[in-house]
């Protein structure tokens, strides 16, 4: 065999080989007609942590990274003013409660004067009749009676008044409790702290954010797409993950949304190949219970590709097998 011979079977089996790798990717990156794909990033639900009332961020207890419970303290704001409020409510409440004593003391007394008013009355009318005092007299002791009578109804309007105030005094100091209740912040759910963004001396307005936190059990993957698919989608529909930092495993997901408004709209839709273009947001959202079993190897932001069955009764290929990392402490 001649050396040129040889050089052209060689080239001849490189290409050969070369066409056969071609052949091998397309057919082996070509999905089926009942599955669709697109290309996302993993996200997690986002919680901010905010002050509820403008005021000076005393501490913060977590850095970026650290894991919470749903109750996890996570921060505390300057209270020092509030509970100088609250110390002057409760003397309040006292004041107000020493006066409802008073005024019950008043009542018990001003009864007692009305008692002896009516009987000294009763007296003068019986010597009336019998004419051993003048009418005049007798009207004098009515008059003691009656104004008897209305010091007991003033007395007892004091009363409710100062029952009332003692009522406003405790709403006041309850009200300054709940805000300095407020002033703890408490992670609302578990999840992972990815910005720290106050710290301890900062004076913040109402609402002032000082956490971020991801919530690890509600993470999804974006996706778009076109119209011809997404008539064939539905909420609930099978899908699988694949991240490109680890390939070689496989996550269930399930589409959990999908957008009733295409996205990149044309303002004026007239043609089929434009209605063709329209793409269509989906969420495919992986499984709370799966997410808490891998809950230290939950990352956001990595990026991979999703897919989704569109119909149902097909299976998906052996590729597409579920397949996952060991769980959390195995």
């Amino acid at each position: 065999m001649s050396k040129r011979t040889f050089l052209v079977l060689v080239v001849v089996a490189l290409l050969a080989a070369a066409a056969g790798y071609l052949w091998w990717r397309d057919n082996h990156d070509q999905l089926p007609d009942y599955i669709a794909s697109g290309n996302g990033r993993i996200e997690a639900e986002e919680v901010q942590v905010a002050t509820k009332y403008a005021g000076r961020v005393a501490e913060v207890l977590v850095n970026e990274g650290d894991m919470v419970a749903a109750g996890q303290v996570l921060a505390r704001m300057d209270t020092a003013e509030l509970r100088a409020s609250l110390a002057a409510a409760k003397a309040s409440i006292a004041q107000a409660q020493e006066n409802v004593i008073e005024a019950r003391a008043q009542i018990v007394q001003r009864q007692s004067e009305l008692k002896y008013a009516e009987e000294e009355l009763a007296r003068a009318e019986t010597l009336v009749a019998k004419g051993h005092i003048s009418k005049q007299l007798a009207d004098q002791r009515r008059t003691d009676r009656d104004t008897a009578r209305a010091a007991l109804e003033a007395a007892r309007a004091r009363l409710a008044s100062t029952q009332r105030a003692v009522e406003a005094a405790e709403a006041q100091a309850e009200l300054i409790q709940t805000q300095i209740d407020d002033s703890t912040l408490t992670a609302p759910r578990d999840g992972r702290v990815q910005y720290r963004l106050a710290e301890p001396g900062e004076v913040l307005a109402s609402g002032g954010r000082v956490i971020t936190l991801l919530d690890l059990t509600d993470v999804y993957m974006t996706i778009f797409l076109p119209t011809a698919q997404i008539g064939r989608l539905l909420v609930g529909s099978e899908a699988r993950i694949i991240l490109d930092a680890v390939p070689q495993f496989v996550i269930p997901a399930q589409v959990s949304f999908i957008s009733a408004e295409a996205q990149f709209t044309p303002r004026e839709v007239e043609t089929r190949s434009e209605r063709e273009k329209l793409m269509f947001r989906i969420k495919v959202k992986i499984a709370p219970e799966l997410l808490r079993e891998h809950i230290e190897k939950v990352r956001s932001g990595l990026p991979g590709e999703a897919y989704v069955m569109l119909g149902g009764g097909n299976t998906w290929p052996e590729r597409f097998a579920v397949n996952l990392p060991p769980a959390d402490g195995q």
